[in-house]
């Protein structure tokens, strides 16, 4: 994925402007041809699952809560949120989390070569809040539950293997994990006012059985340079996890977390921002902040889970705002990729893109009823850029 520089800009009547002595990249900030174009072009009027997509792009429902999976005997669970795909053999799994306390845990879904759905299936059970999680690159989903001393839990997709509580990896309130490779680590965000950025260091990656967790210490500016000190207590009591170091950075409600060449991106929901790590440099900065835009409306508000795709793009889910889906390119467009009209009491959650990049699936977590039993997991289809 391309690395992608500091979107700090205000969008004058779709010219780019100087803020705060900087500027958007040359031809950086594209301003869509025409409101709500962006990559894909406008939206079209909504389907009939109430979708609003792109020229070429189609969605279907691919399970509702309370309802028995289509082809399948699996009852889908409440509040779905957080998700990611997985191969399987010529098919795929899309994995769900439920964001319901108690009970949550997580869900899978089957899907063969051409997409029909063959299977479904309970993966984790008995746990809290499920939220949202991360893929690692062992083939695991890690759950987290958005709960004060929450845990993460390390989940099998394919529902073989129990699913096992990584007690090492923190208690608090767990939002998203991000895996990084190179680096040999797992970044994590907490669902807190003052909550902080972590990163778990494995004693042997793959097993995240024991290992050292990090906070991100940093000044109050929106971009620096950062550092990483390891949390002396991560059970979190008596003494919460974002108050154990001196100097950690408070993050105003950490949301989703993406990882990808280098860089790790995530969002924090009470400012409304996209932060960006540049791994290499070990520096930090905005890649959105829809305070700096100005002589409109922003056009991504209520950010959550970000994914992103092989041509670079990435992908910001609204918890709210306008019930879209937004993304941001490689060039700084930002624009809406799709909308879901008539569920303004919902969120939209787990965008996850099959492993060839053809389809993308995401949930509406309470439907049009506005209520966890609500809840619909969709898929789009179309010609995604690669």
């Amino acid at each position: 994925m391309e690395r992608r520089t500091l979107l700090r800009a205000a969008v004058l009547g779709g010219s780019s402007a100087a803020l705060g002595g900087t500027l958007w990249r040359g031809a950086a900030y594209a301003a869509p041809a025409q409101p709500g174009a962006g990559p894909y072009g406008a939206l079209g009027s909504p389907d009939a699952n109430g979708i609003r997509l792109p020229s070429g792009f189609t969605s279907r429902v691919v399970a509702r809560s309370g309802q028995t999976v289509t082809g399948t005997s699996y009852t889908w669970h409440n509040a779905p949120d957080g998700g990611a795909c997985y191969t399987d053999g010529t098919g795929w799994i899309y994995v769900s989390n439920s964001e319901i306390n108690p009970s949550g845990g997580a869900s899978a879904v089957k899907f063969s070569s051409t997409g029909a759905i063959t299977g479904a299936y309970r993966i984790l059970s008995n746990t809290r809040q499920n939220c949202a999680g991360g893929k690692t690159p062992w083939n695991t989903w890690l759950s987290c539950e958005e709960v004060s001393l929450g845990y993460v839990y390390e989940t099998d997709p394919w529902g073989v293997q129990s699913a096992t509580r990584r007690d090492a990896m923190g208690r608090f309130k767990h939002e998203a994990a991000a895996a990084d490779p190179v680096r040999r680590v797992i970044y994590l965000t907490e669902d807190e006012t003052n909550g902080r950025f972590y990163r778990f260091v494995p004693t042997t990656w793959g097993n995240l059985s024991s290992g050292t967790l990090q906070v991100m210490v940093a000044g109050t500016a929106t971009s620096g340079s950062f550092t990483w000190a390891n949390v002396p207590d991560p059970d979190g009591s008596p003494t919460t996890t974002r108050t154990q170091v001196s100097g950690s950075k408070s993050f105003n409600g950490g949301e989703g977390c993406y990882y990808a060449n280098d860089t790790v991106w995530f969002t924090t929901k009470g400012d409304n921002r996209v932060w960006q790590l540049n791994l290499t440099t070990n520096t930090y900065e905005l890649a959105y902040d829809d305070s700096l835009v100005t002589g409109g409306t922003a056009p991504l508000t209520g950010v959550d889970n970000i994914t992103g795709a092989t041509s670079g793009d990435l992908f910001v889910a609204e918890d709210g705002g306008n019930m879209e889906i937004c993304v941001i390119t490689p060039a700084d467009v930002i624009a809406p990729f799709l909308r879901i009209d008539g569920q303004s009491g919902s969120e939209i959650t787990g965008p996850a893109f099959s492993p060839d990049g053809t389809r993308l699936y995401f949930s509406s977590q309470r439907g049009t009823s506005g209520s966890s039993s609500g809840g619909i997991t969709y898929e789009v289809k179309g010609p995604f850029r690669a």
